[in-house]
């Protein structure tokens, strides 16, 4: 019911467009509103990958291409009706996607988006070089509607708003499963998506092929629309810079954005090109250049996001008047107290004491070793963690403390060693394998997915243990409790303090159900109740069974929390311990904890 609800909007801009069309009788006006169609499915195929993936792709014009010669050449050799080959340029485009983003996708940043643009070009050359230089479908005189040939034009435009219809509702779905969520955590932070569980390259690639399959079916469209396909102008630059300037225009990331890119752009270059064509030409290029200069100056996230931010801060704006005026000011009430009070810290001094450390041992590091060139930053570690021990790992900066976690969890691949998992081998394996083995793991840097509510960022994490949606939703509820953030999880994390986000981390890495959290400095960046706060939670995971592995420097917290130290230095393993063996051994004194600590060994 709500996935209708969400589709109400489109219906009633569906009718509203068709009822202006109805009123055109111009066939120039009316193909170019069929057109603006045309480039608004146009941009939603490209925003299904770099919309919400956040890879920016110049490229889009190859699946493009390939839908409009499929279907020109399908014609003209086989005698193909469009009505069967806009499916067939439709899986066309799917798999030309599939055969781009393999390779691809191995890059990232602007590295990916050059490279993109390589596959049209290239296209471009080998279809000039086949003698394609320009393909006109023939007309048919016998039952021309069995060839998608109308002489009414309206038709097309009707045709063209049942396309964009069928896409909305398939980026509609997207948006509202686990493949839009995936994506848009990719977006945001893809290491974070990683480390929660999500196979980042598997959903791209999906991606890809699902944006490339709409690009085929857009093309093969715009072919029988326009009767004539030639490389430049299914293949060439402009073509590309359309969808993304359209997407960009409207909203990156949004169903409305390249809706409303093109119906304002669209328009605007067609008509400007009409009447100063003859005089500049390539102006609707400038037009699209323009735009892109002026969108990025005043609105970066496009003009549907902007909007939405600026309604957004009016009423925050209107709700701090009202909660200003004294009148609307409701009683004082007595303040809630802290879901993890500083005395709760206090009286768990001995909450360690409490929990349970069996001889089953969840992760097994032998020997593990990397370099980077000359530094060798981890150098042949090895130590034992058993189930419900809190293991803290410590050392100087540059001890190689989050390089041995990127080791651990699958960021990086160790020149040496082995990481064994309970009992399974792991060592070189991806972030979300580790996920699915039962490792969770939080970031020195926080990384959270700025744009989605406390409650979405943890669901991502759920997503690697969960059955399906409700499944998901019931232990990102489950986690946000853990952690104390159940009256917060409707905010966004854009929103929230350095402990709320910490906390909202770990809720993450919770959802996942894992075995093992390694936890690397959840404690920096806090205040000293805040990280009583902190603490409590930890405290709570480990008398529920939690086996923890945890950096961190601050050590008057560390030495109450932890069964054993290892202690790094230099991407050595110096000694391991106990807290009261480690805190006074000369050499751990020397190399990290200072002459403070050597004077409260001695006294």
């Amino acid at each position: 019911m709500a996935y209708l609800k969400s589709l109400r909007p489109i219906f009633a801009f569906v009718a509203i467009y068709f009822g202006i069309a109805l009123f055109i009788e111009n066939q120039y006006y009316q193909l170019m509103i069929t057109l603006v169609l045309v480039w608004a499915i146009f941009g939603l195929s490209w925003n299904m990958l770099s919309g919400y993936t956040g890879l920016i792709s110049f490229g889009h014009a190859a699946f493009f291409g390939i839908g409009a010669y499929t279907t020109a050449l399908g014609q003209i050799h086989f005698g193909l009706s469009p009505w069967v080959l806009l499916p067939i340029a439709t899986a066309f485009g799917a798999l030309a996607g599939l055969l781009v983003g393999i390779p691809t996708f191995r890059l990232r940043g602007h590295y990916f988006a050059l490279s993109m643009l390589a596959y049209p070009l290239a296209m471009l050359y080998v279809f000039e070089w086949l003698g394609y230089q320009e393909v006109t479908l023939p007309l048919v005189r016998d039952h021309p509607a069995l060839y998608m040939q109308f002489s009414d034009h309206r038709i097309y435009t009707l045709l063209a708003l049942a396309m964009l219809v069928v896409v909305v509702m398939i980026t509609r779905w997207v948006e509202r499963t686990r493949f839009g969520i995936s994506l848009i955590s990719i977006k945001q932070n893809e290491a974070a998506a990683e480390a929660a569980g999500i196979n980042t390259l598997a959903w791209k690639l999906k991606a890809i092929a699902v944006s490339g399959a709409i690009a085929g079916a857009a093309g093969a469209f715009y072919a029988v629309v326009l009767l004539v396909v030639t490389p430049v102008s299914v293949f060439g630059m402009l073509v590309s810079a359309q969808a993304l300037t359209v997407a960009m225009f409207g909203g990156v990331g949004t169903v409305w954005g390249p809706i409303i890119g093109a119906a304002f752009l669209i328009p605007v270059g067609e008509i400007l090109h009409a009447e100063f064509g003859t005089f500049i030409p390539g102006i609707q290029g400038v037009i699209y250049g323009l735009a892109i200069i002026i969108i990025i100056i005043v609105a970066p996230e496009g003009v549907f996001w902007k909007a939405r931010d600026i309604l957004a801060n009016r009423r925050a704006a209107r709700a701090r008047r009202e909660a200003a005026d004294p009148a609307a000011m409701p009683c004082p009430e007595k303040s809630e107290p802290s879901p993890f009070p500083a005395a709760e810290a206090d009286a768990a001094e001995e909450a360690v004491a409490e929990h349970t450390v069996s001889d089953e041992i969840v992760l097994d590091v032998r020997g593990v070793s990397k370099s980077f060139g000359g530094l060798k930053a981890v150098d042949n570690v090895s130590f034992e963690v058993r189930k419900g021990m809190i293991l803290g790992i410590i050392g100087p900066n540059g001890a190689g403390k989050t390089t041995l976690f990127n080791l651990l969890n699958g960021f990086l691949k160790p020149d040496e060693g082995d990481v064994v998992v309970n009992g399974r081998s792991l060592v070189g394996r991806k972030p979300h394998v580790l996920a699915a083995a039962g490792v969770g793991r939080t970031f020195q840097v926080m990384r959270p997915f700025a744009r989605m509510s406390v409650e979405e960022n943890v669901r991502v994490g759920a997503f690697v243990r969960a059955r399906n949606g409700e499944h998901a939703d019931a232990l990102a509820r489950e986690a946000v409790e853990k952690a104390g953030l159940s009256e917060i999880a409707g905010r966004r994390a854009s929103e929230l303090t350095t402990k709320e986000l910490r906390l909202m981390e770990l809720a993450r890495a919770l959802a996942g159900q894992p075995q093992l959290l390694l936890l690397d400095e959840t404690l920096a960046g806090l205040g000293h109740g805040e990280v009583g706060d902190v603490v409590a939670v930890v405290r709570r995971l480990v008398r529920e069974g939690m086996t923890i592995v945890i950096i961190e420097h601050t050590m008057q917290a560390m030495v109450r929390l932890v069964d054993r130290f290892v202690v790094l230095d230099h991407g050595a393993v110096l000694t391991t311990g106990s807290p009261e063996e480690v805190t006074k051994d000369p050499k751990v004194i020397e190399a990290y904890l200072g002459k403070k600590w050597m004077a409260h060994a001695e006294s």
